[in-house]
């Protein structure tokens, strides 16, 4: 389907990320967004609040993460598109529920813009230092999908595939923002509605009793909603495809293999990746969000030496996408990872290349981007 043109708001604009990102969820359908406020992603609630009641959607403020975390999932069962947003020490809090959405197979977006951490760190600053959380955070096994953004563009572009993914695979997706991509501001191109391919939920409509978690042929369960006559149960607990607690290790099997299996088994169709003077490349160097801004600067420095450095972009950062690392670190002698932390993509990235090529990486504790110039100086090291 297309976007509702009675929502968009199109044509050329001048807004940051976090507007972007606002204006993202309400072109792929959102109407049901819980949050508390907390820098840097103050502004995209700050703009829901305003644009939602315009729209038809509602925004409710919660009183911490943990609520809206919750009350974001009670929006989705409830027939809505539904969004929350937060940074670091907010997504914290919402980890144990993320777990439900994952275990209950709840379609929902949520907006991490990370900043420096650990704990309350510096709030206005950029990080990249919440990539493991996001995949890891949670206690027990899951897959997620997460796509990083690096630009305004990007932030409303994402935002609509990641409710397209939270539909298509009734699966909790992730937008990893960070503070200097949701505060930039930029030209955003907004295009016409009939332009703006929306995946809406499957419901199940049968006859027979409604089952909340029978697979269809492609592996996902159809949703109901309150309201359309069915009862159904929805629980954190291990459960069988009437949703029903049947606690053995045989249910458990089966149903991890499907929580798991829905995302395993598509991950070449979710991988996204972009790489950059690729063709002649003797090293890559890998990145994502507003480190991949720095590193492609770095790489045409490079290129103006002589060095033959080319450049792989991850928007998908979870899956991580190892048979593109892999394939590359084949042809090449060196990758060398740039991100705001100390290394959490990176060791990724060293997992499926270091029996390949050398593997370097280029970290910060956060609190500034780097400096292309630094960038350029592990280049020379490995050239």
């Amino acid at each position: 389907m297309k976007a509702d043109p009675k929502r968009v708001l199109t044509g050329n604009h001048f807004m940051n990320g976090n507007h972007a990102a606002t204006e993202g969820a309400i072109a792929a359908g959102c109407t049901f967004a819980a949050g508390y406020p907390i820098t840097p992603s103050t502004e995209i609630v700050e703009r829901i609040s305003s644009r939602f009641p315009r729209v038809g959607g509602m925004f409710v403020q919660m009183e911490d993460e943990i609520a809206a975390c919750i009350c974001l999932q009670g929006g989705a069962w409830a027939g809505r598109k539904a969004l929350t947003v937060t940074s670091g020490p907010g997504f914290s809090l919402m980890m144990e529920n993320i777990g439900l959405a994952v275990i209950t197979e709840t379609p929902c977006v949520f907006v991490n813009v990370q900043r420096t951490g650990p704990s309350t760190g510096l709030p206005t600053k950029v990080g990249q230092a919440d990539m493991m959380q996001a995949k890891w955070g949670s206690h027990g096994d899951y897959e997620v999908i997460a796509l990083a953004p690096s630009s305004p563009q990007d932030c409303f572009d994402f935002t609509v595939d990641c409710f397209n993914l939270s539909e298509e695979y009734r699966t909790p997706v992730f937008l990893m923002s960070d503070e200097m991509v949701g505060h930039m501001t930029e030209k955003v191109v907004i295009p016409e509605a009939d332009q703006i391919d929306v995946v809406e939920r499957k419901y199940y409509t049968g006859s027979e009793t409604y089952l909340p978690y029978k697979r269809e042929a492609n592996g996902i369960p159809l949703m109901s909603k309150a309201g359309m006559g069915h009862h159904y149960h929805i629980t954190g607990l291990t459960h069988d495809e009437r949703g029903y607690p049947v606690l053995t290790q045989e249910v458990q099997q089966e149903m991890m293999d499907n929580l798991m299996g829905k995302i395993t088994k598509n991950v070449d169709k979710l991988t996204r990746v972009e790489e950059y003077m690729m063709e002649d490349a003797d090293m890559v160097l890998v990145s994502y969000g507003i480190s991949f801004r720095m590193a492609y600067k770095a790489m045409e420095m490079a290129r103006e030496k002589g060095i033959k450095v080319g450049l792989l972009r991850l928007i998908t950062c979870w899956p991580f996408p190892d048979k593109v690392v892999k394939t590359l670190a084949q042809k090449v002698n060196s990758m060398i990872m740039v991100e705001l932390n100390y290394g959490q993509m990176y060791l990724e990235m060293d997992r499926f290349a270091n029996a390949h090529c050398k593997t370097g990486l280029v970290g910060s504790p956060c609190g500034e981007v780097h400096d292309p110039e630094e960038i350029f100086a592990e280049i020379q090291k490995f050239a």
